[in-house]
């Protein structure tokens, strides 16, 4: 929990109770469906909860925003952030129906009433829109926008005074790292980008980035 604490302050007691419970909760449900590298599961706050919450850090999502998370795997970055912004509902998406049944099992057990799932592809859903779309590299930056713009609502979104930036335009939020010169030029587009590792100083997001698209 700490090195959630060295970057993020003001989490209610439910909240870190929360965030304590889910490292609890992924390390027993790994251990029967792996959905989460093992060489990475005994780092799970740091490489997987404090990554997601980075943005958290650059987006401030008004309550009662809806959000899809695309190929949420395990849960990342959808669960550390539905716990982050309790009044945001997250539809947390994938293809793998066994990602899926952890999610299910782990949102229950957080009691995140905020939290909906679909096994199935992000494309298939025609019936939603949402405010943003989130990824976690789970593929190349061309196909993430047009997976995702379809879904995304075309309209204002009010923030209040003093708000982080860029949360005014619906729009995809990826987390990707490396270089990255090579897909954003292959895309055609012109994401905002945050570099992670100016924010959370551990060696581990050195070259990793949020990168955002409005619509």
């Amino acid at each position: 929990m700490e090195i959630l604490l060295k970057y993020f302050s003001g989490f209610t007691p439910q909240q870190i109770n929360q965030f304590k419970q889910s490292e609890t909760l992924y390390k027993d449900w790994n251990s029967k469906i792996n959905v989460i590298s093992r060489k990475d599961i005994d780092a799970l706050l740091e490489k997987h909860v404090l990554h997601s919450l980075a943005i958290a850090a650059v987006f401030d999502f008004p309550p009662g925003s809806e959000i899809i998370d695309i190929g949420t795997g395990g849960g990342f970055p959808g669960i550390p952030l539905a716990i982050y912004f309790p009044e945001v509902q997250f539809h947390l998406v994938d293809s793998v129906g066994k990602k899926i049944k952890v999610v299910n099992e782990v949102a229950s057990a957080l009691d995140l009433k905020n939290v909906s799932t679909h096994h199935g592809r992000a494309e298939e859903i025609k019936d939603r829109k949402f405010d943003f779309a989130l990824s976690r590299a789970v593929a190349p930056l061309n196909d993430l926008w047009k997976w995702s713009k379809p879904l995304l609502r075309k309209r204002k979104i009010l923030a209040d005074e003093g708000s982080k930036p860029s949360t005014s335009k619906p729009g995809l939020i990826c987390l990707k790292g490396g270089d990255l010169s090579t897909e954003i030029a292959e895309s055609g587009l012109r994401p905002y980008t945050w570099d992670i590792g100016s924010m959370f100083n551990e060696p581990f997001f050195y070259e990793k980035y949020i990168l955002y698209i409005p619509i």
